[in-house]
């Protein structure tokens, strides 16, 4: 079962043109909004990723959502009355009652992530660090931050807007820096730092 749900339909190409929104939504009602939400012709994407769940007498792996109590929607801000009057909708996230919309390359980069099917967590939202760019394998070409966890290497995608990350385990060799020049800059930074206490 694909972890990667959206909706596309006959107006996608005036639609792609529209920016994404991220939703908070009542806890456990993303499923339900999603499906409102496709039924009135919008385009939304609620990455999904796998869970262990623990019964009684039994241990099962389900589908969770990757952002608990958001998803993303595609539509036009001026027009978010449909939207906010949609069960489940609490607000259209942003700053000072007004919506932001979501960085399109981060979109693609959690759709490409959830359609990988490459293992992932989500994670505390991480600050602007050493941004990587993946080599090779299926997230090949994608940026994020690359951190340490336990000895492990994760390489950390964001979505700024909700500050809320997902991290990937993955093997560090397969990264290269995203900017020589800024990390080069931040090594120096950090050397006159030592050198002046």
């Amino acid at each position: 079962m694909p972890l990667l749900n959206a909706h596309s339909w006959a107006k996608r190409d005036t639609e792609e043109s529209l920016p994404w929104y991220a939703l908070q939504v009542r806890t456990r009602y993303e499923r339900v909004v999603a499906d409102h939400l496709g039924g009135m012709g919008y385009e939304w994407f609620l990455p999904l990723t796998r869970d262990r769940k623990r019964w009684s007498d039994r241990i099962k792996e389900v589908a969770v959502p990757l952002f608990p109590g958001y998803l993303f929607c595609r539509f036009d801000v001026q027009n978010r009355l449909p939207i906010l009057k949609t069960p489940g909708v609490l607000h259209v996230v942003g700053y000072n009652r007004q919506p932001i919309s979501v960085d399109e390359a981060e979109i693609a980069a959690i759709q490409t992530l959830v359609a990988s099917g490459v293992p992932n967590q989500p994670c505390s939202f991480v600050e602007i660090g050493d941004r990587v760019r993946i080599a090779a394998g299926p997230l090949r070409g994608l940026e994020g931050i690359l951190v340490e966890s336990r000895g492990q290497h994760k390489f950390v995608l964001s979505v700024t807007l909700l500050q809320r990350s997902v991290a990937v385990e993955l093997d560090s060799l397969s990264v290269v820096p995203c900017c020589g020049e800024v990390a080069g800059v931040r090594e120096a930074s950090r050397e006159l730092q030592q050198v002046a206490v």
